[in-house]
């Protein structure tokens, strides 16, 4: 009941007058069914009784023909209790005004406060509670009595500045103290021993049987922190337990811990290495990160010191530096090796600082974090060697921020764009040709950015009245961590290049021409047998015609037969020239002339140099022709050079093969899907394996005992060359070989 253990407390303190009648009121309303409940003062000098606590009458007047209560307080002279119609009934000014405000059931009580007279009103919901309002006057006054006459059963809790309470074995609460009461009104208790652990009842019987204090018990109600002790006395089976607030302590705590926790989480799971150590270098404690980092776990590493650990070159520079700079300014950090459990080092960048003594500033320990930076190193000396190569490098070198403006150049780009060594021009417009400048703009930046390089060739313009630099030029693309866009130019000198390539293509226009010469060789019997059968038949009409000149006179038809003679003489004669143009055509010496070619008409010429050569072996050539093909764009010469070697050889096939027997081969030519030409050569000869195929292009290779293996190759060449493919393969009964050719476009060009 804490009602009434407040009201015992207040009198027995003793409290303010005000203060234990609204105790008492708060008891009256709480423990019994009343309507209504007011204490009364009695104030001598005002002859009348006033109201006390928190309960008042309604304002106004009392009896007007009665201006005090000297007639009540009179009749309650030696009287515990009076019905309230009774003090209704007498003349007094609280009568008045306990009329006005509505009174008419129950009954008042003559109780004292703080050694005052005065009254306690308590009013019924009806007459018949009445007789039990005396009862619970009788109670009330004997508790009082009990209450104003016991001793404190701790003199000195009053005193005591915090909250403090006595106890019995059962928990029920003996006394208090006022700030005890103080923290349970401030945070809208009850009872005060909400304020107590939860467990307070098993902790009182713990430390009766016990007989030892239970210290720091915590406790939390309204968002507030306490610690109680709870002090036995086994003689009185009482407990005395005392508190203090401690949210302060106990958040700080707690935040503590969590912080503990939180650097735990961050030092058990970070990859760096976390340690402690002597100033002399003994590892005192490391965290989990030593065995990926060094293959090491934290037990093993304790105390251990860390100087063998260290590359032999890093020992003594680390050790010297580390204790002096400790020393001095309390931290140092520092780049060296350590050795890894399997014999290798990795480089570590190590942040150290000291923990001194309060008192004397003598360090105790070291705390490092050290961080595992080989990659980084190993970054930095990659970059620091391409940097080298740069420098070295004979290609020519820029450096070119997103506005298009040169910031670095190497000795190389300086040498040849006669840059001096220190200036670099405003922009790329000095250095690059017109063409060249228009198709960086169009083409150049745009492909960097988005495919990371670009390829052009063009000529550079040195400064000054340097000649112009031909360049095979790669431009690079970068974007920055933050995004920004830079770019390299990197240009190759093709000065050299250009003049191998046209010694390189002179060579070979030897070499082809020195190649037809001895095709030419080969092919002697066929041509003389060509040019023989013309200048006989021209030989015989001669004759001929001689003799019907003679007989002119004599033989009317004479004539007709001469006439008819001139023409077989100049069809043959002129028969004769063409084999001999076709000849010079075939041997002429020169620079290569391209032109859009009718691949069909190369085809039949070629047949047609060939011819006696595929007669006298037995060779049947078959063609195979599509009609309206396009133009293809290369050298004529050249080109009915490839087609020429590509048909003797099939010839040659079908004669190591068929021989003394007749055989035939193919020729035909097509437009495929892609565009291109394709002219092949199949024949039905012994064919070529898988190796043979593999090396049948290779320069001085031939299956032939007496061949010199240029044939294929140098064809192969001359295609390429005219940006073609030629290939062979496995036919069905021999080996094809295939030539394409890409068809010329608008203007004649492929």
């Amino acid at each position: 009941m804490p009602e009434l253990n407040t009201l015992v407390r207040l009198l027995r303190e003793p409290a303010p007058a005000a203060a234990q009648a609204d105790a008492l009121l708060a008891l009256c309303r709480a423990r019994a069914p009343l309507e209504r409940a007011l204490y009364l003062a009695w104030r001598p000098r005002s002859r009348s009784y006033e109201a006390l606590g928190d309960e008042r009458l309604p304002p106004g007047a009392g009896d007007p023909l009665q201006a005090n209560d000297e007639a009540l307080h009179a009749a309650f002279a030696g009287r515990r209790d009076m019905p309230l119609d009774e003090l209704l009934a007498l003349p007094g000014w609280l009568g008045g005004r306990l009329r006005r405000a509505g009174w008419s059931h129950g009954l008042a009580l003559n109780l004292a406060l703080g050694g005052e007279p005065g009254l306690l009103l308590l009013a019924a919901r009806d007459a018949a509670a009445t007789p039990w309002l005396g009862w619970v006057g009788e109670l009330l006054g004997e508790v009082m009595a009990l209450a104003g006459g016991a001793r404190r059963t701790a003199p000195l809790l009053a005193a005591e500045p915090l909250p403090a309470l006595l106890l019995d074995g059962d928990g029920q609460l003996l006394d208090g103290n006022p700030a005890l009461h103080g923290l349970a009104a401030e945070l809208g208790l009850d009872d005060v021993r909400e304020l107590l652990p939860s467990n307070h009842r098993e902790l009182l019987r713990s430390c009766l049987a016990q007989a030892r204090a239970v210290q720091d018990a915590p406790s939390e109600q309204g968002g507030r922190h306490f610690l109680w002790s709870f002090i036995p006395d086994a003689g009185q089976a009482e407990v005395l337990v005392r508190g203090r607030e401690a949210s302060a302590q106990i958040q700080g705590e707690r935040e503590a811990a969590q912080a503990r926790r939180l650097y735990r989480q961050i030092i058990e799971n970070t990859s760096d290495l976390i340690s402690r150590r002597t100033l002399d270098g003994v590892i005192l404690d490391a965290s989990p990160s030593s065995w990926p980092l060094l293959g090491y776990w934290p037990e093993e590493m304790r105390g251990q010191s860390v100087l063998p650990l260290l590359h032999p070159d890093d020992r003594k520079r680390v050790a010297r530096h580390t204790r002096d700079a400790l020393e001095q300014d309390g931290y140092a950090t520092l780049t060296y090796r350590l050795r890894h459990r399997d014999g290798h080092y990795l480089w570590f960048e190590t942040a150290s600082r000291a923990i001194r003594e309060t008192y004397t500033g003598a360090v105790v320990e070291v705390v490092s974090v050290s961080r595992d930076i080989t990659a980084r190193v190993r970054a930095e000396e990659n970059r620091r060697r391409l940097a080298e190569v740069v420098e070295a490098n004979a290609d020519l070198v820029l450096f070119v921020d997103a506005g298009a403006r040169p910031n670095y150049a190497n000795p190389a780009a300086r040498k040849a764009l006669n840059l001096g060594e220190d200036s670099l021009p405003e922009s790329l417009a000095g250095l690059f040709d017109e063409a060249l400048l228009q198709r960086l703009a169009e083409e150049g930046w745009k492909a960097a950015d988005s495919q990371g390089v670009w390829r052009a060739e063009g000529q550079l313009r040195p400064l000054g009245d340097g000649a112009p630099v031909p360049v095979s030029l790669v431009l690079l693309g970068h974007r920055a961590a933050g995004g920004e866009r830079y770019y390299s130019l990197v240009a190759r000198d093709m000065t050299e290049r250009e003049l191998r390539e046209h010694q390189q293509r002179r060579h070979q226009d030897e070499l082809a021409h020195s190649a037809r010469l001895v095709t030419l060789g080969e092919l002697a019997s066929g041509i003389a047998h060509e040019i023989n059968q013309p200048l006989a038949a021209v030989v015989n009409y001669a004759g001929a015609s001689q003799r019907y000149l003679a007989a002119l006179g004599s033989n009317p038809e004479a004539a007709q037969r001469v006439a008819q003679g001139l023409a077989r003489i100049t069809e043959h004669a002129n028969h004769a020239s063409e084999v001999i143009r076709r000849l010079r055509a075939f041997l002429r010496k020169g620079q290569r002339r391209l032109q859009a070619l009718d691949v069909n008409e190369l085809v039949r010429e070629s047949l047609g140099l060939c011819a006696w050569e595929a007669g006298q072996g037995g060779v049947a050539i078959g063609q195979a022709l599509a009609e309206n093909l396009p133009p293809v764009y290369a050298d004529r010469v050249l080109l009915q050079q490839v087609l020429l070697n590509l048909l003797r050889n099939a010839i040659e096939a079908n004669r190591e093969r068929h021989a003394g027997a007749p055989s035939a081969i193919a020729i035909g030519s097509a437009l495929e899907a892609d565009g291109r030409l394709c002219v092949w050569v199949e024949d039905n000869g012994p064919g070529a394996d898988e190796e043979t195929l593999g090396r049948m292009f290779t320069p001085f290779y031939s299956s032939k005992p007496d061949g010199l293996g240029l044939g294929l190759s140098m064809s192969r060449g001359m295609v390429e060359g005219f940006g073609g493919t030629l290939d062979a393969r496995p036919a069905a009964d021999g080996l094809r070989l295939e030539c394409r050719l890409p068809a010329a476009g608008e203007g004649g060009k492929a």
